[in-house]
Order: C-alpha cells, then sequence, then structure tokens
C-alpha cells in the first residue's frame, strides 16, 4: 500500500483535516525541540499497526501519541493502549479525543504524562508490544529505555528516522553499525520493515522516514557480565571506531596490554575495529576482562 496518498475517510482516525483542526483549537504549533511531526494519514497508520502485528490481546504501549492519529488506530486492533506523552497540552486533550472519535474504547485507554526517559512502570496490565512514531533527537535512547525498563514487551515497531532505522537494523562489517545497533541487538532481532514518505506528516519533515521491526530474543543472552557492563564495552569500542580494539578499550581495561588480553582470551584479534564484532563478541570481551588490581596488590611508588 503506498503511503504517498493521504486520505480523509470516514470513520475514527484522524485526516489531514481533523489533524489541522485539532492543532489549532489547541493552539499546538509542532515544534522542532520536540520532533513533532504529526501523521495526517489513515492509510499509513493502519499500515503501521498491521506492521507491528498488533493482535486483539496485546497490550500496547505508545511513545509520543501527539494528536492521536496512531493511538486511534492501535485501539481498533489493541486490547489496551497506554500512550506516554510529555506534552503538556498534548497530554491533557488527548483523552477527550479519544473519547470523541472512539468511545466504545475509551475505557481501554490509559495516559501517562510524563517524559518517556523517566517512566519506570505504566498503569494496568504490562505492556506486550509498543509501537511509536519517535521524535528523531530521542528515538534510540527512548527505545533502549523502554527495553530495559519493561521486559514484558516482546514486539516493537517503531517509526524513526531512515538514517536512525539503517543504524538500528545495521549488521557487523556495515558503515553504519555502530553503538544502537549493538545496544537493540542485546535485546531483539532487529530488521527494518518498510518507508514511510514526508508527505504523510504535518509538517512534512526534510528527512524520510522508516520502520524498525524489534522482536524480543525468546531467551536472553546468557552470560556471566551484566547488560552494564557489556555496554560499557559497547561504548569503549565505538568512542574511538578508528582505533584497534587494543587502543580503543585501553581505557575500559585499564592499559591497552590489558584490553589485548581480553580480546585474546575472547578470541578475538586485538587488531579489530568494534565494527566488524556481532553483541555475543563483545559480551565475550566483557566477560573476559581481568579485575582492576586492588591498590593494597599494587607496589608503593618511590
Amino acid at each position: 500500500m503506498s503511503d504517498s496518498k493521504t486520505t480523509d475517510e470516514p470513520g475514527p482516525l484522524l485526516g489531514p483535516a481533523d489533524v489541522r483542526e485539532l492543532a489549532a483549537a489547541l493552539g499546538v504549533r509542532p515544534t522542532k525541540q520536540r520532533g513533532q511531526n504529526f501523521v495526517i494519514d489513515a492509510n499509513t497508520v493502519r499500515r503501521i499497526v498491521r506492521t507491528a502485528d498488533v493482535r486483539p490481546d496485546d497490550v500496547v504501549v505508545e511513545v509520543g501519541p501527539g494528536l492521536g492519529s496512531l493511538t486511534l488506530a492501535l485501539l481498533e486492533a489493541a486490547d489496551r493502549v497506554t500512550a506516554v506523552e510529555i506534552d503538556d497540552v498534548l497530554a491533557a486533550a488527548l483523552p477527550a479525543t479519544v473519547a470523541a472519535r472512539m468511545p466504545e474504547r475509551a475505557d481501554r485507554f490509559a495516559l501517562v504524562h510524563s517524559d518517556a526517559m523517566r517512566v519506570t512502570e505504566l498503569p494496568g496490565p504490562a505492556p506486550t508490544a509498543l509501537v511509536a512514531n519517535l521524535p528523531y533527537n530521542v528515538a534510540v535512547p527512548v527505545l533502549l529505555h523502554m527495553l530495559e525498563q519493561f521486559p514484558t514487551i516482546e514486539r516493537t515497531l517503531v517509526m524513526v528516522q531512515a538514517e536512525v532505522a539503517d543504524r538500528l537494523a545495521a549488521r557487523p562489517g556495515n558503515k553504519v553499525y555502530g553503538v544502537p545497533s549493538v545496544k537493540a541487538n542485546w535485546y531483539a532481532e532487529v530488521k527494518r520493515a518498510g518507508a514511510i514518505g514526508r508527505n504523510v506528516f504535518w509538517p512534512a519533515p526534510n528527512v524520510d522516514s522508516g520502520l524498525v521491526s524489534l522482536v524480543r530474543r525468546a531467551e536472553p543472552i546468557k552470560t556471566t557480565a551484566s547488560r552494564r557492563e557489556v555496554f560499557a564495552v559497547v561504548d569503549a569500542a565505538f568512542a574511538q571506531r578508528r582505533k584497534t580494539l587494543r587502543a580503543a578499550l585501553a581505557g575500559w581495561a585499564g592499559s591497552a596490554p590489558a584490553a589485548e588480553a581480553a580480546l585474546v582470551a575472547a578470541g578475538i584479534s586485538p587488531q579489530a575495529r568494534g565494527e566488524s564484532l556481532t553483541v555475543e563478541e563483545f559480551i565475550a570481551i566483557a566477560e573476559n576482562k581481568a579485575p582492576a588490581a586492588d591498590a593494597t596488590d599494587q607496589e608503593p611508588t618511590r
């Protein structure tokens, strides 16, 4: 289905005129600061819901619902929807929009007025899916935060800037493979799930968008290292991505020789670079880091 055509179709979903009327009534002017680009095409939000494989028993959490375009489409398909919105005006208005346009589902909707990066619990049953049109400037940290905080989320579909979508779904050896790619893969199997044109948004952004599907791993990765320890290796490896891992991980390990020892123990060449490693290989490095020398064991300085 093409996303290039906007459709003012009858029914509860929002079309271009509805979005503009709601925004005008609320005095809302989309801001670049919060990356606000509202979807104005009913076909596009229905496509997103289908691609997300939203099921009748799903409890969906949506981040950044805006005026409610995607929210209403999710309510058509899911058992419950919880939306997390930081904007005061939008958060105050959304429950009324749901009640007016989909009154029979209003009791299945909950709003959390908060910064998604600060959310650690949600009302009602635990979420099973995350579907969101994420603001470009915070897409990756919000996504990783939600996956960490809510392990019951099995399936995720996010709409993000095309460049961010490419990074999230990149594989080792790809030039855009980096921190987002590895950290997302810690939680889930990640893949690109489609492209979204600019003209289904108001205002139209200056970049194309992409859909990214994340299906949580059926079994968490088995490791003796913590997520925090593994992510520290990932951050260090890509902070100086042009350097060999022996050099890039020197600060993390305490010295270049210590980094080399961890790499060799993990079965990885000290001359390799972070962009060539899988998440499992980063885990192996974290598991083989030598304990820091205790100050009492060190020779006294003279």
